[in-house]
């Protein structure tokens, strides 16, 4: 498959593009730094700008799927611009937590531990997930980590969900950057999430 990853140098899309490497994809790797992607077999590194919905447009056209893995000050209408003047059909975006459910109605943002300083970005992010549920012509899926997504050694098995923080034993929600990867890839791979939201841990 050609798939682009935006934001192939920051952590979650550098292992993300190395996922996609390790199973024989195809992969463009955007980022202001192309310095900054891991170098591997079938990754092309480019430098671009994804706030710049025309240009973009240029970088992904051919691609099979686009995997996000920008910040949120990149709004999703210039993503989805970009996708639909390429012709692009997929667009996988890696989200926030922050919109998880921890109980019925209540969701992470709103708990009394959810740290101040976090909330800004974790906004955008909520915001950006609003956008893709009124879209219907790209095929879009949102990836919300756990509650901590960390550097830790590669397990390969996790647990997913949908709409819910998914917890273990202790009530954490963790999960380490290239499990995250994997999941993303498996979900690119074996769509279960079509126009929706899903979130994975351990």
């Amino acid at each position: 498959m050609k798939v682009t990853v935006l934001g192939a140098s920051g952590r979650a899309g550098s292992e993300i593009t190395r996922e996609l490497a390790a199973r024989g994809h195809t992969v463009t790797a955007i980022a202001r730094k192309p310095e900054a992607i891991p170098a591997a077999d079938g990754v092309t590194p480019v430098a671009g700008d994804a706030s710049d919905a025309a240009a973009l447009a240029e970088l992904i056209k051919g691609s099979d799927a686009v995997i996000s893995a920008l910040h949120f000050d990149v709004p999703a209408e210039t993503v989805l611009s970009a996708l639909k003047t390429a012709g692009v059909p997929r667009l996988l975006v890696t989200g926030g937590a922050a919109s998880l459910e921890v109980a019925p109605g209540v969701r992470l943002i709103d708990t009394p531990e959810f740290p101040e300083e976090w909330k800004v970005f974790a906004q955008g992010g909520i915001v950006f997930l609003d956008a893709l549920r009124h879209e219907t012509d790209i095929d879009w899926t949102f990836f919300s980590p756990a509650a901590v997504i960390e550097e830790t050694p590669r397990l390969g098995h996790f647990r997913t969900g949908t709409d819910q923080l998914v917890v273990d034993d202790k009530g954490e929600s963790k999960i380490g950057f290239s499990d995250y990867a994997i999941a993303m890839v498996d979900e690119l791979e074996n769509p279960q999430h079509s126009r929706t939201r899903f979130t994975a841990a351990y």
